[in-house]
């Protein structure tokens, strides 16, 4: 088993988580609850946002031992292992197991490739057959802020109403288009992408994507309802 590694996506994960956890500091209160993370990879990203921000502490999980291991080293390395830690196993089984306060804010950059089964270059990646899978589950399982990257040709539109029917507005987001990596280039991820774009489930060039990081949120003291926005800057118009 490999770790997943895209320096573009990752800068802009990180940057973007940084930067929405800082705007909306107060209302998150990551500074005295924490936050929780679906999915570690690597942890570089997210490491240093939490050396750059002092009072954030962070619980993180991948099922993936491979994964664990890399990050723990990365974490250590960056010196904030007393604020980010990463246990192995299933983010939905285990992260509201710990005694204390449950975070009301998780972090998440899923898998998100979509395909029509597992079998593509890298399983790990695989987000379904509409590469949205794993952020619907997020969004159902009761956080009251959930921060996730949001790729263009993983269904987004769908994404976006059924976090409206749960309760959730975009605050805020940022977006960035990418190039096409290795697994989105696998003719078989490439040939489903541009069915998925054929039946209006979303947007991609030829080798080009857009991915943004939203906060959603049930917070009714958090202002702004930018799902619009957000699909029109994934390319999505309704």
């Amino acid at each position: 088993m490999s770790c997943f590694s895209s320096a573009d996506e990752s800068a802009h994960y990180g940057f973007s988580v940084c930067m929405l956890l800082t705007q909306y500091r107060e209302q998150l209160g990551w500074a005295r609850e924490g936050v929780v993370e679906l999915g570690t990879g690597d942890a570089t990203a997210i490491a240093d946002v939490v050396a750059g921000l002092p009072e954030l502490r962070l619980r993180s999980f991948d099922i993936s031992a491979t994964s664990v291991e890399r990050a723990r080293e990365n974490i250590a390395a960056r010196g904030v292992a007393d604020r980010y830690t990463v246990e192995l196993g299933d983010f939905f089984d285990g992260a509201d197991s710990a005694a204390g306060e449950v975070a009301s804010t998780v972090i998440a950059n899923p898998p998100y490739i979509p395909a029509p089964d597992r079998d593509i270059l890298m399983p790990e990646l695989w987000g379904g057959v509409y590469g949205n899978d794993l952020v619907l589950q997020l969004l159902k399982a009761g956080y009251r802020n959930v921060v996730t990257a949001v790729p263009s040709y993983a269904d987004p539109e769908t994404t976006v109403r059924t976090a409206e029917d749960l309760g959730y507005r975009v605050a805020n987001f940022l977006a960035m288009g990418l190039d096409y990596g290795e697994y989105s280039s696998e003719p078989k991820v490439r040939d489903h992408i541009r069915r998925l774009v054929a039946e209006g489930r979303g947007w991609a060039g030829e080798g080009e994507y857009m991915v943004a990081v939203a906060l959603f949120t049930q917070d009714p003291d958090i202002p702004g309802d930018r799902a619009g926005q957000l699909l029109r800057a994934l390319q999505i118009t309704t």
